[in-house]
């Protein structure tokens, strides 16, 4: 026990440094935003063919300067449209959830010791509209972006991914100022809708969903790097369901040995790392068994710290339709008061796309994207069927807190009918260790999720 708290030590030692070298290269990143608007020198417009909306893997086409309006003007999305000054593109999202359980009588007992229930029933998991563009008369590429959402869950609604996308190839990359995901571990980067799975794993759980701050992210062609640092605080945000910091500065940096876009084949592996201050010093980690209807079945309590440092490795590999893939991450939280915390957790993912799609492939952002369509059910064709297996687990226990260990096994089908259409059909085994207990549930779950983006 003395070896495992000397070394949880060291490690908060080690993101001390790391922290101190991210907020260097924050401020390195505000004083080119300064220089970037101040600046009479004129860059010119990006002159790759995709620039990003944002830092979720959504695109837009960059059209060749001299090619006429009307030409432009038919090559664009159905949700897109070009004024003067900017493009402007509308999109919306809808999640809705059905969930059946079938509950072990351990299970049924652990439940009622944590005060808790799981009730068959259909749930909205969010409504989301969406506003993007990109300036079209800049010096350099610039982007802005607007999403407002509805979360099913607290029955409110919240500003998602928000703000501007700034070129900067002088940095080979682009900083995006606003709201957006932090950059910890690509399926949290990830947009919602074009996730692998129904839901993230739960080992994700202690990093907020969103943050406003500041992020730099790019890629080097010829060494095959890519990275993203960010820096967050919670001056617009504080009190917010998802503001559970004080500020965080985060890492995220990767190596792609294998890039063959043109034989679709990928592999990339990353190191994600975090540090952060818990509001008011106390934090509590909860999470639901990967299915959003249900509670939050494995749980902390509050506890007491003052910082908290985070780190993780991913690693992916995909050709043609298939792909492996997986993430592990250890959360620590530092007290001097109440003595330090660790809580681990991690997945492994195997996707396989029967029907000859290829899922692809962003290097801007470093992350998968969505799934592309060939002849949708309403064109008399298949669709994309996509066949999946995950194993994900999360332990809540440590010292003297016991918020319990939940392990689950997702066997589930994609059918991705149209573009815009993702009917999925899940089946779950999940074990919760607690209360000195291991019972088990299933899951028979299905998800609709309606996407224009």
């Amino acid at each position: 026990m003395k070896i495992k708290r000397n070394l949880i030590r060291v490690s908060h030692e080690v993101f001390e440094f790391l922290t101190k070298q991210v907020r260097k290269a924050s401020y390195f990143v505000v004083m080119c935003l300064i220089l970037l608007f101040s600046t009479g020198n004129s860059f010119g417009q990006d002159t790759t063919k995709t620039v990003p909306d944002g830092t979720e893997g959504v695109v837009f086409t960059v059209r060749p300067v001299d090619t006429i309006l009307v030409d432009k003007k038919k090559d664009l999305p159905p949700n897109e449209f070009e004024g003067t000054h900017s493009t402007f593109r509308i999109g919306l999202g809808y999640i809705g959830d059905y969930s059946v359980y079938s509950q072990s009588d351990v299970f049924k007992q652990q439940m009622d010791s944590a005060g808790l229930e799981l009730k068959n029933k259909y749930k909205t998991r969010d409504f989301r509209i969406l506003a993007s563009g990109r300036f079209l008369k800049t010096k350099r590429y610039i982007a802005w972006k607007f999403a407002y959402m509805y979360d099913g869950d607290k029955g409110t609604w919240m500003v998602r991914e928000s703000g501007l996308t700034i070129g900067v190839p002088e940095l080979a990359g682009h900083i995006f100022v606003g709201r957006t995901k932090e950059g910890f571990s690509m399926i949290k980067v990830m947009n919602g809708h074009s996730g692998l799975t129904n839901e993230r794993q739960m080992a994700l759980d202690p990093i907020p969903i969103l943050a406003d701050g500041i992020k730099w992210f790019g890629y080097l062609p010829k060494s095959r790097i890519f990275w993203n640092l960010g820096y967050y605080n919670d001056l617009t945000s504080k009190g917010q369901g998802f503001s559970t910091f004080e500020w965080q500065t985060v890492a995220r940096v990767g190596w792609m040995p294998i890039n063959k876009p043109k034989e679709n084949e990928i592999f990339h592996i990353a190191a994600n790392l975090r540090y952060a201050r818990p509001n008011d010093g106390k934090f509590t980690i909860k999470s639901r068994p990967e299915s959003n209807p249900a509670p939050q079945i494995i749980n902390t309590g509050q506890f007491e710290a003052s910082k908290s440092g985070s780190y993780g490795a991913e690693a992916y590999y995909s050709k043609n339709g298939f792909m492996i893939g997986s993430e592990v991450m250890t959360h620590n939280f530092y007290s001097s008061k109440a003595g330090d915390h660790q809580f681990f957790g991690g997945d492994a993912i195997i996707s396989y796309l029967f029907t000859g799609a290829k899922r692809p492939y962003n290097t801007v952002g470093s992350i998968y994207g969505f799934v592309p369509v060939k002849k949708s059910v309403f064109k008399r064709g298949l669709g994309e069927i996509e066949g999946i297996i995950r194993v994900s687990t999360f332990n809540l226990n440590d010292g003297n807190i016991l918020g319990g260990k939940f392990t689950r096994i997702t066997p589930m089908i994609n059918w991705y009918l149209a573009k815009f259409l993702r009917w999925e059909f899940i089946y779950g085994y999940g074990v919760l260790e607690r209360y000195n207990l291991k019972g088990n549930v299933q899951f028979f779950e299905t998800r609709i999720q309606v996407t224009v983006m």
